[in-house]
């Protein structure tokens, strides 16, 4: 099942103050970015951040899910995706930890 796009725009509207928050349709669902960093997936209105050490320390009490068959497992967030400020405050300390995306190469 895809996800439905407003449930997509909810949680971009929840996530303050972490940078420019963007969605990507992939496949059929979504690819959260911040600052062109990918730091989470929407897939089946589920939504899963990256796992990252400050990230499991922030939540503490982790659910881990794959968002897709056949994927590595991320946090999932359900309880707390009303909670914009903990789940922003999620978002800066998740994205914080990743690495910058490597420059794609250009098409000669």
């Amino acid at each position: 099942m895809a996800s439905d796009q407003k449930f997509v725009d909810y949680v971009l509207d929840q996530i303050e103050n972490a940078g420019e928050i963007t969605a990507k349709k992939m496949f059929g669902e979504y690819g959260i970015y911040a600052d062109e960093k990918l730091f989470g997936l929407i897939c089946d209105n589920k939504l899963f951040i990256k796992p990252t050490t400050s990230g499991r320390a922030f939540i503490d009490n982790v659910v881990e899910a794959p968002p897709y068959q056949g994927a590595k497992p991320s946090f999932l967030i359900e309880d707390k995706i009303e909670d914009r400020t903990w789940l922003s405050e999620l978002v800066r300390v998740t994205v914080k930890e990743l690495p910058m995306p490597k420059p794609k190469k250009k098409k000669q």
